[in-house]
């Protein structure tokens, strides 16, 4: 049976197993001291002031988009090259969703595109309360841009970073907010870090951090502060708002404390597998990676595009010839507003030319820290033979 390699892969060792062991033989496996200290960890990594854990990316983008106050009658705003959570979480809310096409070049969020279209949404009395711009493959869209325009029309930006952990934008990093009100990120199992499932919100507000906190907890707070009554005794918490159950376990936060030693190794590996495919795929008719230079990508994903004038198969042909060879390459991602539920808004295509040209070319090819060369070589050696 061939070796099937995919897209992308988590990196476990031994240490990150005998961290989740350990928590299996305490007396917390679920809500305990570990959460707050992953907490504490992401917020020094990424030099945020508060970060709040929770069971997934989408559940922190929901958490994010209720503590800014997203309601029934607002409208938000993200990229159509992004997975179907970064707009959904701005349904969870009653929210009306739009999207800006993106950049040729970086796939994210084109900020000349942005700005012609909040010029038409301000004659139209149809600006958005939040954008979400998605930092693509782990490299920043153009947060400084994008915060003067969202600046001028008073517009909060809730960064998608799910793919870019470990990255930097202007020699920050992504998770700072310095250009933004809340950033989330990713712990799902091909992402940069891995808590199994899992995500969280950076903010540098105390006020927002207090309603993600209260957000992902059913609304419950112990915190006499908070409360509308004086204490009834040592047993006593109130249900001061909606809420969820969103919360992070001790098992998940483990693990992400363990991965997150090893994150700069990870990115390294990542960089100097990019490089690699650069030299290897320079001469073939597919567009590289672009790298911005105001940014360094945490490199979740590597995306060629297929230069369909120059190759005799489709697109849909590449991509099946690599799969029955077992190349696990993957297409991040269908445009949002392709998917059934949201082409029921009435979303034009033709109003989406980048996204569209995106979609009919691009290929995600495996990327992951612990791919060999060995295996980077075969999969070119097939993509070469695909291309033929």
């Amino acid at each position: 049976m061939k070796k099937f390699i995919p897209y992308g892969r988590q990196d476990i060792n031994n240490k990150d197993i005998d961290s989740v062991i350990k928590v299996l033989k305490s007396d917390f496996l679920t809500q305990g001291p570990l959460v707050p200290r992953f907490e504490k960890a992401i917020s020094k990594k990424v030099h945020a002031n508060h970060a709040i854990a929770v069971n997934s990316a989408t559940s922190a983008l929901h958490i994010a988009c209720i503590a800014l106050g997203l309601k029934k009658g607002d409208i938000l705003w993200t990229s159509p090259i992004t997975f179907v959570a970064s707009s959904n979480a701005g349904i969870y809310c009653g929210a009306k969703v739009d999207f800006v096409d993106i950049n040729d070049d970086t796939y994210n969020i084109c900020p000349k595109k942005l700005k012609k279209k909040l010029a038409q949404a301000k004659i139209q009395n149809k600006l958005p309360k939040i954008l979400i711009p998605v930092h693509l493959c782990g490299q920043s869209a153009e947060m400084s841009q994008i915060k003067k325009l969202c600046d001028r029309y008073n517009i909060k930006i809730i960064e998608d970073a799910s793919h870019a952990i470990g990255g930097f934008y202007k020699k920050k990093p992504i998770g700072s907010c310095k250009y933004s009100d809340i950033t989330v990120f990713s712990f799902h199992p091909v992402k940069i870090i891995t808590t199994a499932e899992g995500g969280i919100a950076t903010t540098n507000c105390k006020v927002l951090a207090e309603k993600m906190q209260l957000a992902r907890s059913h609304g419950v707070t112990r915190d006499q502060f908070l409360m509308t009554e004086l204490s009834h005794g040592p047993w006593y918490y109130e249900q001061i708002t909606l809420g969820y159950n969103y919360r992070m376990t001790d098992l998940q936060a483990a693990l992400g404390i363990s991965q997150l030693k090893r994150i700069s190794s990870f990115i390294t590996k990542r960089h100097k597998l990019a490089s690699r495919y650069d030299r290897l795929l320079k001469n073939l008719p597919v567009k590289l990676p672009y790298q911005h230079p105001d940014t360094f990508s945490a490199f979740h994903l590597y995306v060629i595009r297929l230069n369909l004038n120059s190759i005799r198969n489709e697109h849909k042909q590449v991509f099946e010839f690599m799969q029955d060879k077992g190349i696990g390459v993957n297409l991040h991602y269908i445009p949002v507003y392709r998917h059934p539920y949201y082409k029921r808004m009435g979303f034009k295509y033709s109003n989406f030319e980048s996204s569209e040209n995106y979609y009919k070319e691009a290929i995600s090819i495996p990327m992951y820290p612990n791919l060999t060369f060995s295996e980077q070589d075969k999969i070119v050696s097939i993509l070469k033979e695909a291309l033929k």
